[in-house]
């Protein structure tokens, strides 16, 4: 019995030290003891802290099977309805397509941005300049592409440079088994450069990453969220552009002067360069490649990067739901370069299915903010304030909600309220507007202090590559946390000095019109709870 015991006890969370597994059944045991004893909202706001524990400790544990217990748990004793998780992915929908589909088409590309990047990386020795080209392509590409499809591609170049390198430090050829996880085969004359190698991948990932926070608020296709609210507020591509403008473009500075500080100064684990030992294997590489390519690579090459091309025109004109887009990538690659045994197809999916099924659990845990109306009192706060005051604060809140649950879950409670308070006749029209740039800019800009309010740091953060670069929760944080200072201040002065008079000047130049019909009535039931009294708004 003792050795049934015993192995039940190996076997739970696995590898994960026994320290973690003790706080995991903890968590386990002492949840339904406050739930009949300090009640559900105290229990839920545990689960919260409890769920974000498991993140923080990822590359102990990866967060689905702690987290997942967590979420079970939080539904069998009720904190939670089944329907409602189902609700929660089911208005997810498409981000779940898009994790299944559009990262496995990135997957079928990695051989033209293994190429590409691979020159990018060679041509430019300055570091600080890479780091500026990292967060400028990841925010230019994030205002037109989703942000997690740009991580993906930043994630899959991550991976193959790293395997590059890897390889000949562990002094294997190209056709030799080996796995690019583990060190032990890697000489000492290596080492300190493979230590190096990580920092320089960290860096130029956590610049790309952010980047996609900066382009993503700037535009209606940039972020989930800013759909929303652009289709609430009646908003075209270009009005949600000009509209965001005043936070969005002073922000966008602040974000690159930061990425220069940061670089020029080695503050916060940033300064790494790319070792010449490391440079000289990559050039190599790329030689060796580029030498080897006979007409059939260069014609998948072509293939990929004309599926590059579709891919963004289509994601521009939102031709079609972001995941349906991978799908059309998935085929069109596949077929024209001759990937077609199903093992082959299977290997693409790896990497997103175990976050696609995290995310889920993810959607559990704010079914239960939701049921217990955890972020109601906050809420009735903000709604209650007047004047810039308000605006102000609809920013600051909605960036701290964010940065501990969702942004696309914080930024739908907030504009239904707002619509809602506008429909009755509380707020103008005017007010309304500048509090949906407020909400909208609130959940994408502090967000970016932890994983749990970027789905592009969440990903990253669980993702092959993290653990490859030892990039855990809490250096991605402290790495965040200039990016996080600097633009949340920023993005604040432009939402108290900015935002109302900028606004002005452009409805008095006619670049903005003010819109005199009422928003239309949004008819789709979102299942969105109601914390809002009658008249907690004022003018």
């Amino acid at each position: 019995m003792l050795l049934f015991l015993r192995a039940f006890e190996q076997n739970f969370l696995d590898h994960a030290p026994r320290w973690y597994k003790g706080t995991i059944l903890a968590f386990l045991i002492i949840n339904p003891c406050l739930l009949y004893t300090v009640g559900p909202f105290v229990t839920g706001w545990c689960l919260v802290l409890e769920f974000i524990f498991t993140l923080s400790m990822a590359l102990k544990s990866y967060p689905l099977q702690p987290g997942g217990l967590l979420a079970l748990e939080a539904v069998l004793i009720g904190l939670a309805k089944p329907a409602t998780v189902y609700h929660e992915a089911l208005n997810n929908f498409q981000v779940i397509l898009l994790l299944i589909f559009m990262v496995a088409g990135i997957y079928f590309m990695k051989d033209l941005l293994l190429f590409v990047f691979a020159k990018v990386l060679l041509e430019v020795r300055s570091k600080t300049t890479l780091a500026l080209l990292f967060a400028g392509m990841g925010a230019f590409l994030s205002a037109f592409l989703d942000a997690l499809t740009v991580t993906a591609v930043i994630i899959a170049v991550g991976v193959g440079f790293f395997k590059v390198y890897h390889r000949v430090a562990s002094g294997k050829g190209i056709q030799d088994d080996y796995d690019h996880t583990l060190d032990h085969g890697v000489g000492t004359l290596h080492r300190s450069n493979l230590e190096e190698f990580r920092g320089f991948l960290r860096n130029l990932l956590m610049h790309g990453a952010v980047g996609t926070a900066l382009g993503g608020v700037c535009t209606l296709v940039g972020e989930p969220q800013n759909l929303l609210i652009g289709e609430k507020a009646g908003w075209n591509f270009m009005e949600f552009f000009i509209r965001m403008s005043p936070v969005t473009i002073p922000v966008l500075i602040v974000g690159f002067l930061t990425c220069v500080l940061v670089e020029r100064f080695r503050w916060f684990g940033y300064g790494f360069r790319l070792p010449p030992a490391v440079r000289d294997i990559l050039w190599r590489f790329d030689q060796e490649t580029s030498q080897k390519m006979d007409h059939r690579c260069k014609a998948r090459l072509i293939v990929q990067g004309l599926a590059m091309i579709w891919l963004i025109v289509a994601l521009a004109f939102h031709l079609a739901e972001v995941g349906i887009i991978g799908l059309s990538v998935i085929v069109g690659v596949t077929a024209l370069n001759g990937i077609i045994e199903e093992h082959q197809l299977g290997e693409a999916f790896k990497e997103a299915l175990p976050f696609t099924a995290l995310l889920v659990v993810f959607f559990s845990i704010v079914a239960v903010i939701q049921e217990q109306q955890l972020f109601g009192s906050i809420i009735h706060f903000v709604l209650g304030m007047d004047g810039d005051d308000q605006i102000g604060m609809f920013f600051i809140v909605n960036g701290f909600l964010s940065a501990i649950s969702d942004n696309v879950f914080v930024a739908t409670i907030y504009i239904e309220q707002v619509l809602q308070a506008f429909h009755q006749g509380v707020i103008t029209r005017d007010q309304f507007d500048l509090l949906a740039v407020a909400i909208n800019t609130g959940t994408n800009i502090p967000s970016v202090a932890t994983p749990n309010g970027q789905a592009a740091f969440l990903f990253l953060l669980t993702s092959a590559l993290a653990p490859l670069i030892r990039l855990s929760y809490g250096r991605m944080v402290w790495m965040a946390l200039p990016y996080t200072v600097t633009m949340t201040i920023g993005g604040l002065l432009a939402v108290y000095v900015l935002l109302q008079p900028v606004t002005e000047a452009y409805y008095a130049q006619g670049i903005l019109t003010h819109h005199v019909r009422a928003v239309a009535e949004d008819h789709q039931n979102h299942g969105i709870p109601v914390f809002m009294a009658d008249t907690i708004l004022s003018k």
